[in-house]
């Protein structure tokens, strides 16, 4: 079988009852969202310390913009060094310190039951506070979201807990990064569910609420009290400004969509530049420093610059500058592959495009008497929103911000405009169009069927034993009964011709039923097998190859090359699919040694490790009995054994403890068909 089938988990698993434990996760976010606020100021800070270092030589923490450096041409040589350190950091560090953050959380959940390394939670803020402190055009909320991750993911590694228990503190520590360094705590718990966890459940909400409002709290104690960006009060003309609302939500879907297949052209020829990846963050930052130094404002993280749009106090054409300038400069730092935040330099650009909106609308309808802060808060948050796929974060984000309850029906109406143009353009949100090229899907929508979630082609078996159409029944009958354990597991073989095209198929019920209507069995196999045959699809879920089993009460189904489908690639049956939920299980109720039981139990004398193969002859509560070769070997296992039945043959990776053999990994190698 394949991979799904390897489903224990390297070292010992505790010998409790599982399942989830909200009191315990809820503390432990409790403890995550104070310290993901604390991280919010240190970073903060750092960056306000490398501002000063690098554009105005003094040593301060106070945070301010680079635009008002008098430091001339080497204003465009400043970035380079950032770059190059940030290149040099990624390449001896680790690479996981580039791009924005948020891919590389929700990578850690789909990839590795949410482990994120500890030098990430290191690096990643370092290398940020460096690649903005020296003019990077980024925010600091990527970063934050992924160190406040990291620090999450560290606490589910650091005690004994679950996949799901490690996946719900990684969403609140990056939920709280995301509270902490905007004072938006509602739209921190949104963006984890729409982003990470893709689940609205009390074990999930609960703990991020927890862990948001800390680090909010945290916010406001360090930072002060009040929305991120002020706003003078502003008429958004309701109801009469609708249309005009409606047109902003077409441009800015749009405009998301533009900006994302921007961003990966640009790192596509990056990736062919035939130089080393150390170079390609100093080569990006050459280009932001060459574009700062025309257009100061593009440098940092811009708040101020934000801020001044939100308040119309910018004329059109440096808001137009600023619009294309900036995305120009962002794209080009993130593509190049160093480490920042998308999150506020999109809101400068995006919020300058909604100025020139209004004033352009303006110009050309005489009496229109729209407010470009109103069109730049409304675009700000649609624009990003619909890039991201996380709307309705972005809705209560931007909401959130300014604290104006009178945006809430505009920016409703212009989020979910520009998302419908975004998912009708983009197969792939920003978030997740890296992690779609490395191959791991991502999804959408709250779906709690994970059957649903996993690939035919994930857990079909290849390389299955075939008989050819001339077979005849009596030969197929004595192979059977040769005892090859290749044939002995199979209840149904494929029937392939010599040249490889896909002709039937048929089961150990049709080869009794040929014998007992010719015991000779002198009878081709293909006359007693089926020719009509239900097929699946490598890229079919697991659900839609069950659906087609049940519905034609079939037990198997081959797999076949969607483009030829006389090519058969593989075979699923109903053990294979049922063990998705073998999977689910493991992830939801095994609860692995944190690293401090782990150093509990240094005291055990355990002898040398190793692995063997075999069948499985017997299965109880903490033992495991493998026949390899003529011997009967007896393991202990102190996890539970799901989905593994006497007669499957398996690989055994154990160790040995006071003098016993203790099962450390269990990997399913074939199972009867």
């Amino acid at each position: 079988m394949s991979e799904i089938s390897g489903r224990a988990v390297t070292g010992a698993l505790q010998p409790t009852t599982p399942g989830y434990r909200l009191g315990f996760v809820s503390l432990a976010a409790a403890v995550i969202g104070f310290i993901a606020g604390l991280i919010a100021f240190i970073l903060y800070n750092l960056i306000g310390l490398f501002t000063n270092l690098a554009f105005y030589k003094v040593w301060s923490f106070h945070f301010r913009s680079p635009e008002a450096n008098q430091l001339g041409l080497w204003a465009i040589v400043i970035p380079v060094i950032g770059g190059l350190t940030v290149g040099l950091m990624a390449k001896y560090g680790s690479d996981k310190i580039k791009g924005h953050g948020i891919p590389e959380a929700m990578e850690a959940v789909l990839k590795s039951n949410s482990r994120i390394e500890a030098k990430v939670a290191i690096l990643k803020p370092l290398s940020a506070a460096i690649a903005i402190g020296t003019g990077g055009p980024f925010g600091a909320e990527g970063p934050i979201i992924q160190t406040g991750g990291a620090f999450g993911s560290l606490v589910g590694q650091l005690l004994s807990t679950t996949a799901v228990e490690r996946k719900v503190l990684l969403a609140c520590g990056a939920g709280a990064g995301m509270a902490a360094t905007f004072n938006t705590p509602i739209a921190g718990v949104i963006l984890a569910i729409e982003l990470l966890l893709f689940e609205f459940r009390a074990r999930s909400f609960i703990p991020l609420v927890i862990s948001t409002t800390l680090a909010t709290s945290m916010h406001l104690m360090l930072l002060g009290r009040g929305a991120m960006f002020h706003m003078v009060p502003t008429d958004f003309n309701i109801p009469a400004g609708l249309p005009y609302y409606l047109l902003l939500g077409v441009v800015c879907g749009f405009a998301a969509v533009g900006f994302t297949k921007l961003l990966y052209l640009v790192e596509d020829q990056f990736e062919r530049l035939p130089v080393n990846e150390l170079w390609h963050p100093a080569i990006g930052a050459l280009g932001l420093g060459i574009i700062g130094y025309f257009v100061p404002r593009v440098l940092g993280v811009g708040y101020d610059t934000i801020s001044d749009i939100l308040n119309n106090n910018l004329a059109w054409k440096l808001l137009l500058l600023i619009a294309v300038f900036k995305s120009l400069a962002l794209v080009i730092s993130l593509g190049s592959g160093t480490s920042g935040g998308l999150l506020a330099p999109m809101f400068m650009a995006s919020a300058a495009l909604g100025g020139v909106f209004a004033v352009g609308i303006n110009h050309l309808v005489p009496g229109a008497s729209l407010a470009p802060g109103a069109f730049a808060l409304v675009a700000m948050g649609a624009v990003f929103g619909a890039a991201s796929r996380a709307t309705f974060a972005f809705i209560v984000f931007a909401f959130e911000l300014t604290r104006d309850y009178n945006s809430v029906l505009p920016l409703m109406l212009v989020c979910v405009i520009a998302d419908a143009i975004a998912i009708r353009f983009l197969p792939n949100s920003i978030m997740t169009e890296k992690l779609a090229r490395r191959g791991l899907e991502t999804y959408s929508e709250y779906e709690t069927n994970v059957m649903k979630q996993i690939k035919v082609g994930e857990i079909m078996a290849e390389g299955v034993v075939t008989v050819t159409p001339q077979e005849t029944v009596r030969a197929v009958a004595d192979r059977m009964a040769s005892g090859d354990p290749r044939l002995v597991r199979h209840r149904a073989l494929p029937i392939v011709t010599q040249e490889g095209r896909l002709a039937g198929i048929v089961t150990q019920g049709d080869i009794l039923r040929g014998l007992e209507e010719n015991p000779e069995g002198n009878v081709p196999v293909i006359d007693v097998g089926s020719r009509s045959l239900i097929v699946a699809h490598e890229d079919e879920s697991a659900f839609e190859a069950l659906t087609k089993m049940l519905m034609n009460n079939v037990g198997r189904l081959p797999v076949v090359d969607r483009k030829n489908p006389e090519k058969m690639i593989g075979y699923v049956n109903r053990a294979a699919v049922m063990a998705c939920w073998g999977s689910h299980l493991h992830q939801e109720s095994w609860r692995e040694a944190g690293w401090l039981q782990r150093l509990r139990r240094n005291g055990v004398t355990r002898g040398a490790a190793g692995t063997m193969e075999g069948n499985v002859v017997g299965v109880g509560e903490g033992r495991l009995k493998l026949r390899v070769g003529e011997a009967v070997e007896d393991l202990a296992v102190d996890f539970p054994v799901v989905g593994i039945r006497p007669g499957d043959h398996v690989r055994v990776s154990f160790h040995e403890e006071n003098g016993q053999r203790v099962a450390q990994r269990i990997e399913e190698l074939a199972t009867r068909q």
